[in-house]
């Protein structure tokens, strides 16, 4: 059966089809999240460096893999992917990024859209802007399938 005869289908019974390709945005565009929300950029007050790459070992990483804010803080989180395959960065609470690592799994060509990551290829730069509203801990990954497992995670601390 083709792919539009199943889509009709589908589609005829309430069941919109999964495709494994395309945008994966949960609504965080400017809605508020435990680990805050999108930066003003006349409100930043540093910019953190971060390269996302993979080592000879196999490792693939983020540098640096702990970040430390304080509450309230509007951070440019600047980034640059020196490695040789696509990267992405999502930050949250560890549960939300554990769940959309799942999703990851079933679904691995997904983009996130949302205000709380990004996804470069090998050799591309790009930013994010972000005010850390609330203090507490919380966790970045590269949710693209495997690469957490090699590494690419970290920690954010906010402090008050």
């Amino acid at each position: 059966m083709k792919l539009a005869a199943i889509s009709a289908i589908l589609l005829s019974v309430g069941v919109a089809p999964a495709f494994a390709t395309g945008t994966h945005s949960g609504g965080h565009k400017t809605e508020k999240m435990a680990i805050g929300e999108p930066g003003q950029k006349g409100k930043v007050k540093r910019t953190v460096n971060i390269t996302m790459a993979e080592k000879d070992d196999g490792a693939m990483v983020f540098e640096p893999a702990a970040i430390k804010v304080k509450a309230g803080e509007t951070i440019r989180l600047r980034f640059t992917n020196k490695g040789e395959a696509d990267h992405e960065y999502v930050m949250d609470e560890e549960p939300t990024v554990m769940e959309h690592k799942a999703v990851m799994a079933k679904f691995p060509e997904m983009e996130h859209a949302d205000a709380n990551s990004i996804r470069l290829a090998p050799g591309k730069t790009g930013e994010i802007l972000w005010t850390f509203s609330n203090a507490g801990d919380f966790v970045f990954a590269c949710l693209i399938p495997g690469h957490y497992e090699s590494g690419m995670k970290g920690n954010i601390q906010v402090s008050q």
